[in-house]
């Protein structure tokens, strides 16, 4: 089974070392950051399954962040951690973002029950949810959402989709994506693939001004 992973953003070098510590421990991968600097482009290439980040964060307060992190189609968990506990400070929170909210100092094993039944409620296993920027696939449903808007798919493009998601740390071959998605590598062609993706990204990106899907030349496909 695939661990879990953790993105933290902490300026604080020693807490944020102790906390992926203690969540290395329970047996989840880490991406720790001291600033919001590199923070987006992890997420574009990493699956993360939960955010924990400091409001006070250098250059950028962090509820600021994730409400623009979300604004951009980012629909991973978000619990900040933080000394910002007055009331309209944890509303804010919530209104920004949160999934969840905690105030320093801690409990080091409540947040980790905290951790844990926010990852069993939002992770796409128990969800059957695929998603990818602002993609979101509803495998039970057979829909697609793109930043909450749904789009209709025909059976194969929901499939294609549903493979290029699942594989979207790969470049895809032409001919993994006809063995997989079209189930016949003989019967078909190079070009079926190819007019089948130009119907996908015009759906999901008409203005093409997303580019989610790239074609590398003599290679296949990738999600960038």
């Amino acid at each position: 089974m695939q661990k879990q992973t953790i993105l933290i953003i902490e300026d604080e070098e020693d807490l944020l070392e102790l906390l992926e510590y203690h969540l290395q421990k329970e047996g989840y991968e880490t991406l720790g950051f001291l600033n919001t600097k590199n923070v987006e482009k992890c997420l574009q290439e990493e699956p993360i399954d939960l955010l924990i980040v400091d409001r006070n964060l250098p250059g950028v307060e962090g509820s600021e962040f994730v409400k623009a992190l979300k604004e951009k189609g980012f629909s991973q968990a978000v619990i900040f951690v933080t000394a910002k506990n007055s009331e309209a400070h944890i509303e804010e929170g919530f209104i920004r973002g949160a999934d969840d909210y905690i105030t320093k100092p801690y409990n080091m094993k409540e947040l980790l029950l905290r951790i844990k039944a926010i990852l069993k409620r939002t992770s796409p296993l128990a969800q059957k949810i695929l998603s990818f920027r602002d993609l979101c696939l509803d495998l039970d449903a057979h829909r697609l959402h793109v930043n909450t808007k749904e789009v209709e798919l025909t059976k194969l493009e929901f499939d294609l989709l549903r493979t290029m998601i699942e594989n979207k740390n790969s470049v895809m071959s032409r001919e993994f994506l006809l063995e997989t998605v079209w189930k016949n590598e003989e019967f078909f062609q190079d070009k079926t693939v190819n007019v089948a993706i130009n119907r996908l990204k015009a759906k999901i990106d008409p203005d093409k001004s997303k580019e989610y899907i790239k074609s590398i030349w003599g290679v296949g496909y990738t999600l960038c």
